[in-house]
C-alpha cells in the first residue's frame, strides 16, 4: 500500500504541475494576444504603402542570397497539385513566359526556367508593382481602416528574388475579380519586358 501511496502522491504532485504550466501558458498566450491587437493597430494606423523588403534564406541552389519584397515571416508554399488551376502565360508568339498557380484567392508565378526576368526592366516595376499591386494593397489597407475589411484578408504579395532576377511572385487575398485582372496584367507585364530582353541582347 506504501508504494501506491507513493504513486498516487508523485501523480498529484505531477498534476499540480501541470495545472500550473496551463496557467502560465493561458496568461502567456493573452499577452500575445494583446500584442498582436497592437501590432494590428500600428499597421492599419500606418497603411501599407510599400512592401517591406527583407533578406531571405539562402537559396540551395545558389550560393548567391535572395530577397524577399513583403511581408518578413512569410515562407512560400511549394507548387503542388492542389493547385485548382495551372495555367501557361505565352507571348503572342507562343514562348512560354510564365506559368500561373491559382486558387481561390491566391495567385502564385513561377517565370519560365529560361527566362531571367530583372525587376529593373520596365514596365515590372512601374507598372505591376506600383500601379497594379501596390494600388490593391493600399485600396485593401483604406477598407481596413475604415472598418470594411479584417485586417487579415487585406491584400498582399510577395516577389522573391535572386539578386535583381525575379524567380517568384505571390498573391495572397484576391478576389477573382483582381484575379483576372492580375492574369492579364502580369501576362502583358512579361510580355513586353520579354521583347525588351530580347532587343538588348
Amino acid at each position: 500500500m506504501s508504494q501506491d501511496s507513493e504513486k498516487i502522491k508523485r501523480i498529484v504532485a505531477f498534476k499540480k504541475k501541470l495545472e500550473k504550466r496551463v496557467e502560465e501558458l493561458e496568461s502567456e498566450m493573452k499577452e500575445l494576444q494583446a500584442t498582436l491587437e497592437a501590432v494590428n493597430a500600428i499597421l492599419l494606423e500606418k497603411g501599407f504603402k510599400r512592401a517591406e523588403i527583407v533578406k531571405a534564406p539562402e537559396m540551395e541552389t545558389t550560393p548567391l542570397k535572395g530577397e524577399v519584397i513583403a511581408e518578413p515571416e512569410h515562407v512560400p508554399p511549394q507548387p503542388s497539385e492542389e493547385h485548382e488551376n495551372v495555367i501557361p502565360l505565352k507571348a503572342v508568339t507562343g514562348e512560354l513566359l510564365a506559368t500561373l498557380y491559382v486558387d481561390e484567392a491566391s495567385l502564385r508565378v513561377i517565370p519560365a526556367g529560361d527566362k531571367n526576368f530583372n525587376v529593373n526592366t520596365p514596365p515590372f516595376t512601374p507598372f505591376l508593382v506600383e500601379r497594379v499591386l501596390a494600388k490593391m494593397q493600399e485600396k485593401d489597407s483604406e477598407l481596413a481602416r475604415a472598418g470594411q475589411l479584417t485586417p487579415e484578408k487585406i491584400f498582399s504579395y510577395s516577389i522573391i528574388r535572386e539578386g535583381d532576377i525575379i524567380r517568384e511572385i505571390i498573391i495572397k487575398h484576391a478576389d477573382q475579380d483582381r484575379l483576372r485582372e492580375l492574369k492579364s496584367s502580369i501576362r502583358w507585364t512579361l510580355e513586353k519586358m520579354y521583347e525588351k530582353m530580347k532587343s538588348e541582347s
